[in-house]
């Protein structure tokens, strides 16, 4: 069985809006990756073993003393590094460069000019032709400080009419910086720019697929249950429908799932779960008519955030309700998908805003009576509905308008009544 693993890149995050669009864009690749704050422990870095590391973007201005810089050890691996925007601006800092106010600003749609006709990450891109003969890329910019002057050994690799040094690059080691955002899909070669990066600077084979990725968390889902029985609580949502239908795929009759009938969904959505998973894919789905208990949970309380977390425990009773009736239940299976990792460990460190809790991180009790199976853990959403499609399950329940797991007793503004 193929490693899906084995080449993966590292990606610290300063901070960007976009942080985790390159995340998706390398697996898009077909390159495995995760994303961790910049600052994360130096162990960890070295423990991770990339093939190759990319800095993201971020908000803090690279030339006051208490902003963000990546660890030394990022300079110290010996693998290939890839610094994007802020990225770019402190790893030219710490490699003795010099940054600056722009006397332009640049926000929105931009030309780079290719000073390097040879340059690993550009050659053979061309969105037009300058005066020149050089080639000129379509980018998305969004900076208001430049690198001025460059570190020892790198090279300039682009600029645009406002900004000097766009792009920059030490060959011998294999860094490069870019000012703009190669996620972007205004950045019109930005995938060709990391595919580049990914497979062909950093030498990453591309084992990240679909089918690899399926076969992978099933073998996963073999090893962890074993001859153990699973339960799951099916919303009907994409997270929990391609949980069913791996655990089904994985161990069959040993999964039970529950689909709780809060009082709280679209219209007819009980009946067309039933219809989907019981009778169309003969998947063991138990349901549970909980409407009023919901309700009563929900009564007097008008605060959205405490109306998720009332809901998110009432869930938790229901299922250790049905599970007393079922023999021998030991895991509790979840539809926990990677952004929901990112936000909530980004939330505990005080790092990002709570926007809202997930119910699915952080929020079970302590004295949960079962072991938990996450096997969406590492993956987006978008490759979480790529496997669904693959399993065969409905493309319109995949593609749907979401809809939250609180339904609309989050959506009702004021009490639920």
């Amino acid at each position: 069985m193929t490693n899906i693993h084995s080449d993966k890149i590292l990606i610290l995050d300063f901070g960007s809006q976009y942080t985790q669009l390159i995340a998706r864009r390398v697996r898009e690749i077909g390159v495995y990756c995760e994303l961790f704050p910049y600052d994360v422990d130096v162990a960890f870095i070295k423990d991770f073993n990339p093939k190759g590391i990319i800095l993201s973007g971020g908000p803090d201005t690279v030339t006051t003393d208490d902003s963000a810089r990546a660890p030394q050890i990022v300079f110290d691996l010996g693998v290939p590094v890839l610094g994007i925007c802020y990225g770019m601006q402190t790893m030219a800092m710490q490699l003795g460069g010099k940054a600056t106010s722009a006397k332009k600003h640049e926000y929105g749609f931009a030309q780079i000019k290719c000073e390097d006709d040879v340059c690993a990450l550009f050659t053979d891109l061309r969105d037009d032709t300058h005066d020149a003969g050089n080639a000129l890329l379509d980018v998305w910019m969004s900076h208001g400080i430049e690198v001025n002057e460059l570190p020892k050994d790198f090279k300039l690799i682009a600029s645009t009419d406002n900004c000097s040094i766009a792009g920059i690059a030490n060959v011998s080691k294999h860094y490069y910086g870019l000012q703009f955002h190669p996620e972007v899909t205004h950045t019109k070669q930005g995938t060709h720019i990391l595919e580049r990066f990914v497979s062909g600077i950093c030498g990453c084979e591309k084992n990240w697929t679909t089918d690899n990725i399926i076969t992978d968390l099933i073998q996963n889902l073999k090893d962890q249950i074993g001859d153990k029985n699973v339960l799951l609580g099916l919303s009907g949502g994409v997270d929990s429908s391609v949980v069913a239908v791996l655990l089904h795929e994985a161990i069959g009759d040993q999964l039970t799932c529950v689909f709780v009938d809060n009082g709280l969904l679209r219209l007819n959505e009980g009946d067309e779960v039933m219809q989907t998973f019981a009778d169309n894919m003969g998947v063991k789905v138990i349901r549970a008519n909980a409407q009023k208990k919901f309700y009563d949970a929900l009564a007097d309380e008008a605060d959205p955030e405490k109306k998720r977390k009332i809901i998110g425990g009432a869930f938790i009773e229901v299922f250790e309700e049905e599970a007393k009736d079922l023999d021998d239940i030991k895991f509790l299976a979840q539809g926990t998908i990677y952004p929901d990792v990112i936000e909530s460990a980004g939330a505990a460190s005080g790092k990002a805003k709570v926007i809202k809790s997930h119910h699915n991180v952080g929020g079970l009790p302590d004295d949960l009576k079962f072991e938990l199976v996450e096997p969406l853990r590492e993956l987006f959403k978008d490759e979480v509905r790529t496997i669904g499609v693959k399993l065969g399950i409905p493309a319109h329940m995949l593609y749907r308008h979401p809809f939250p797991g609180p339904g609309l007793g989050v959506r009702i503004l004021g009490q639920v009544k």
